[in-house]
């Protein structure tokens, strides 16, 4: 349980404007909608990928290491994981395990299965959308488990685009039909206010010592 008096004690000590920019952005966060992205060898698509949730409201990742672990690129991702909450899973069918325990459909983005183009996606549903390895693609532990298999509809020569470039595509699409929808998307009363403690926590250099000082006094 939160201490909702501590919260608005450490409040005091952020600006008013990094005060509303946080209520502003937690208006719009969801988690409705998250990402997983399976074993990705470059760090900078993992990065930019993090970076696009972010900016379109997403508030979980998931990030599949089976093959590949590096660190999260810090100058790609712009801070966004400091705002973005990251799962981390060693193997593809932990993480599925995971999301259809919380209730998602895994969705595979795939340009090679005729199944559902973006714009006829149904956004009613707990949806998580899988992004593959660069040249592989998505693994058949993936693409056997999908419930939805979803393309970007193309006209050009190019089969495939770059998965960073992907995820921002889908994720705008998605999340603005959403937005338009009367589905209840927002996060709930208690992960907003978990989100804040965290963000404060991420905001705040001098966090440990005026917790102290709160308690002591």
């Amino acid at each position: 349980m939160i201490d909702t008096k501590l919260l608005g004690h450490l409040e005091t000590f952020l600006t008013d404007s990094r005060k509303e920019k946080f209520e502003k952005v937690l208006a719009q966060r969801t988690k409705h909608f998250t990402v997983a992205t399976e074993d990705v060898y470059q760090l900078h698509n993992t990065s930019a990928v993090i970076r696009s949730c972010d900016v379109f409201g997403i508030q979980e990742v998931n990030i599949v290491e089976e093959r590949n672990s590096k660190r999260i690129d810090r100058e790609i991702a712009m801070g966004a994981q400091k705002w973005v909450d990251l799962n981390r899973f060693h193997t593809v069918k932990d993480c599925i395990a995971n999301l259809k325990a919380n209730g998602y459909q895994i969705v595979a983005t795939t340009p090679h299965t005729n199944d559902c183009e973006l714009h006829d996606f149904d956004v009613t549903k707990k949806s998580c959308f899988f992004f593959g390895r660069e040249t592989e693609g998505l693994s058949d532990d993936v693409l056997n488990a999908a419930d939805c298999y979803l393309k970007i509809p193309m006209v050009g020569f190019t089969e495939s685009l770059n998965i960073s470039v992907s995820a921002a595509i889908i994720l705008q699409h998605v999340t603005t039909k959403l937005r338009q929808s009367n589905l209840n998307w927002k996060l709930t009363e208690n992960e907003v206010i978990e989100k804040r403690l965290d963000w404060i926590k991420k905001t705040i250099k001098s966090y440990d010592d005026i917790v102290a000082r709160y308690y002591a006094e």
